[in-house]
């Protein structure tokens, strides 16, 4: 099947980001007494959007996390991105591909728009998305597993849900895209295969990709 679209998550799939965001937050968590390992973050947060760690924190604790906890996190999040955040391998001769046979793609992320923008500049990857491309879980308020932003992506191209093909890393991002009517793709890089098992099919590099979209 050719798509009419293909929608990239941004963490893990187009930036490299996820380790260094999960040692971050990790580290948060237990130095606020919420034990956590960079495992555990991984299999409980990847891919969610932050409203997530709070609702996860609160059920577990009885305890809300600090009204500052978002803006500590992300400023010790983009030191580390300045640091050393790179695209993922591969990733840009996909995108080059798809620019240059006329495909339509754009970016969905339950990040922030900040720290899309932030990932972006600092991989060079935003020469390679517009502006009006590039959408947030700040877009409609519930973030993945939702399909709310996939969806909201959709309309915003001008593309049925099943024109479309999403490439996610995270289990939640593979259940957003199945609950929105898409084909899916799981980057299995950081992710067992198994926990991304409901996709349309997995792949191991991004060199593996292009076949997948018809």
């Amino acid at each position: 099947m050719r798509y009419d679209l293909i929608i990239f998550d941004n963490d893990g799939v187009l930036v490299d980001s996820e380790p260094i965001a999960n040692r971050v937050l990790a580290a948060y968590l237990t130095e606020l007494g919420h034990p956590t390992t960079y495992e555990e973050s991984i299999r409980q947060f990847m891919g969610s959007a932050m409203h997530r760690v709070h609702d996860l924190v609160l059920e577990r604790t009885g305890q809300r996390l600090p009204a500052d906890f978002d803006a500590t996190y992300h400023r010790r999040v983009f030191e580390g991105f300045h640091r050393e955040l790179e695209p993922v391998p591969g990733v840009v001769r996909i995108l080059e591909k798809l620019r240059a046979d006329g495909v339509p793609y754009c970016l969905a992320s339950s990040g922030s728009h900040e720290r899309i923008r932030v990932a972006l500049r600092k991989t060079g990857l935003d020469e390679l998305f517009a502006e009006k491309h590039i959408f947030s879980s700040q877009d409609v308020g519930r973030g993945k597993p939702a399909p709310d932003l996939f969806l909201h992506a959709a309309a915003s191209m001008g593309v049925a849900p099943e024109r479309c093909a999403v490439v996610e890393d995270s289990p939640l991002g593979v259940e957003a895209a199945v609950a929105a009517g898409m084909d899916v793709f799981g980057y299995t890089a950081m992710t067992p295969a198994a926990r991304l098992a409901e996709a349309t099919a997995r792949f191991t590099a991004m060199d593996e990709l292009p076949p997948l979209f018809g």
